[in-house]
C-alpha cells in the first residue's frame, strides 16, 4: 500500500466483505451437482447437524425460503457460519465427491440461502405457546443466541443479559467486517428478538445485577459469557504507547465509528498464532500498516488459526516468523513502541504431550517495530463463574458433555466458557450447538417435572 496515499475512504473500502457471494446461475449449477446423499457424510460432519441434501435440493427446486429454513432450524446462527465455518475440515471435507472430482461449496450455498433471507425477510420461526416458564441466558454470542432462540420456540420467557451496548458477542464484535460484516449477526439477533426474546443491553451480570438475584428469578440460567480479555505477556514495555490488546483492536474497526488512521506507514508485530492473531493481521494490513509480522514461539504445524486464515494472511503480505519469543518491548523517551527484543527458540521433548519451546541462549535480536499486538489466548471470567459457585478448571466450566449441566442443577453453560481442559471445541458452529443442547435439556427437565407431578 503506497501509505500517503490513503485516505478514510479507503480505509472502509478495505474493510468490506472480501468473498462476493454466489450469483443465481452458481447457485444452481453447484446445486445440482449434489448427489443428495442418503445419511449424507456432510451432514454428520456438521456439528449442529443441519439436512444439507435437503437444503441443497431446495435451492436446485428455487425454495429459498424452505432452503433458509432447513439452515436456520439446526443452526440458529447459520448465515455468520456460511461465512466464518471451517467447511473444508467439517462438511466439505466429508463430502464424497471428494474422491472423484471437488467438493460441493456447501458454505457458499449455505451463503446464497441465508443471504435470501436476510434480503427478503421471511418469517421463519415463531415463537411456541408459553409453558409459565423464565430462562436467563448470560451471554448474548453464538451459543446464547443459539439457546435463547430454541427456549423461546419451546414456549420459555427468555431474557438475554449482554454487557455490552449490542447483542451477538464474538459476531457482532470479535470477527473482522472483510469476513462477517456486523449486519450479518444483527439479522441473527433480530431473527431472536422478534420471536419475544428480551435483550437486557449494557447489564453486566456480577456487577449491574447479581448472580442470586438471577438465581431466585428464573427457573433456569444459561452461561454463556465466552471469554475475557488477553492476558499479559509479563515482560518489560507492555504499558508502552502503541501496546494493543488484539479483541479491543479488532472491536473497534466494528464499531461503527471512523477507523483509525494512525497505523499508516506503521511496522507492527502480533504476538500469537491463532485466528485472533491472523485477524489483527490483517487488519493491520487493512488499517495501512507498511509491514506486518507475526511472532509465534512455535512452528506453523503448531499454529492454532485455520488453514485458510493463515492462507488469508500470506496474501496479505503478513510475514510470519517462527519460533520466536518476545523478550522485552522496547520504548523511546516520550514512551512510545520503537522495537521489540525477541529471542529464538526451540522445540524440545519433554514426557508427554505437545513439545516445549524453550529459548535458544544468546539468540536474541530486535525488530524495529511501531505497534504490538497481543495475541495471545484470552482470560477468563473466573469472577463471575465464582459467583455462581460452579465446579470449573482454571476458569474453563465443568459441563456434563450431553446436557451442558453444570455443578449447579440449574445452571447450564455453553460455547467458550467451557473450551478448554480438553472440553469441546472453539468453533462458532460448536457454540451454536452447545446452546441448543442446553435449551433442549433445560425443556427436557420441565417435561420431566411436569410428567412427575400429574
Amino acid at each position: 500500500m503506497g501509505t500517503s496515499f490513503i485516505s478514510l475512504n479507503d480505509l472502509k473500502r478495505n474493510f468490506a466483505e472480501v468473498k462476493a457471494g454466489m450469483k443465481h446461475k452458481e447457485a444452481i449449477e453447484e446445486s445440482n451437482r449434489c448427489l443428495y446423499c442418503y445419511d449424507a457424510p456432510c451432514v454428520r460432519a456438521c456439528p449442529t447437524g443441519i439436512e444439507i441434501p435437503s437444503f441443497i435440493k431446495k435451492i436446485a427446486s428455487g425454495n429459498l425460503k424452505g432452503s433458509a429454513r432447513v439452515i436456520m432450524e439446526a443452526n440458529p446462527v447459520g448465515a455468520t457460519c456460511s461465512r466464518v465455518c471451517p467447511t473444508e475440515e467439517l462438511c466439505e471435507g466429508a463430502c464424497v465427491l471428494n474422491h472423484s472430482s471437488k467438493p460441493i461449496l456447501i458454505g457458499q450455498l449455505q451463503r446464497y440461502a441465508t443471504d435470501w433471507a436476510m434480503n427478503n425477510e421471511p418469517v421463519l420461526f415463531k415463537a411456541g405457546a408459553s409453558i409459565g416458564k423464565s430462562v436467563a441466558i448470560i451471554g448474548s454470542g453464538p451459543a446464547g443466541l443459539s439457546a435463547a432462540r430454541e427456549l423461546a420456540r419451546f414456549g420459555f420467557q427468555v431474557t438475554v443479559f449482554e454487557a455490552k451496548d449490542q447483542a451477538g458477542g464474538l459476531d457482532t464484535y470479535g470477527i473482522v467486517s472483510f469476513r462477517l460484516p456486523q449486519e450479518i449477526s444483527l439479522w441473527e439477533v433480530e431473527q431472536i428478538r422478534q420471536l419475544g426474546v428480551d435483550f437486557k443491553l449494557n447489564t453486566r451480570v456480577g456487577v449491574d445485577i447479581t448472580a442470586e438475584s438471577l438465581l431466585n428469578d428464573y427457573d433456569a440460567i444459561v452461561l454463556a459469557v465466552g471469554m475475557s480479555k488477553v492476558p499479559m505477556l509479563g515482560i518489560e514495555g507492555e504499558a508502552l504507547t502503541g501496546v494493543f490488546d488484539a479483541i479491543d483492536f479488532v472491536e473497534a474497526t466494528k464499531s461503527g465509528g471512523d477507523l483509525d488512521t494512525s497505523l499508516i506507514g506503521k511496522r507492527v508485530a502480533v504476538i500469537g498464532a491463532g485466528n485472533t492473531a491472523i485477524d489483527a493481521a490483517t487488519c493491520s494490513v487493512r488499517l495501512g500498516a507498511d509491514q506486518v509480522q507475526i511472532v509465534y514461539r512455535r512452528t506453523q504445524a503448531e499454529m492454532t488459526a485455520y488453514d485458510f486464515e493463515f492462507d488469508f494472511a500470506k496474501m496479505d503480505g503478513v510475514e510470519f516468523r517462527w519460533l520466536t519469543a518476545p523478550k522485552r518491548i522496547i520504548g523511546d523517551e516520550n514512551g512510545n513502541v520503537t522495537a521489540l527484543e525477541c529471542v529464538r527458540m526451540e522445540l524440545v521433548d519433554v514426557d508427554a504431550g505437545r513439545k516445549r519451546p524453550l529459548p535458544i541462549a544468546g539468540s536474541e535480536f530486535v525488530l524495529p517495530v511501531d505497534v504490538v499486538i497481543k495475541a495471545i489466548g484470552q482470560t477468563r471470567h473466573e469472577s463471575l463463574i465464582d459467583q455462581f459457585e460452579l465446579t470449573h478448571i482454571r476458569g474453563t466450566v465443568t459441563v456434563n458433555p450431553e446436557t451442558g449441566q453444570t455443578s449447579n442443577p440449574k445452571i447450564f453453560a455453553a460455547g467458550d466458557v467451557i473450551f478448554g481442559e480438553g472440553q469441546g471445541e472453539a468453533m462458532v458452529v460448536s457454540a451454536a450447538q452447545q446452546g441448543k443442547q442446553a435449551a433442549y435439556a433445560i425443556y427436557k427437565g420441565v417435561l420431566i417435572a411436569q410428567n412427575e407431578s400429574a
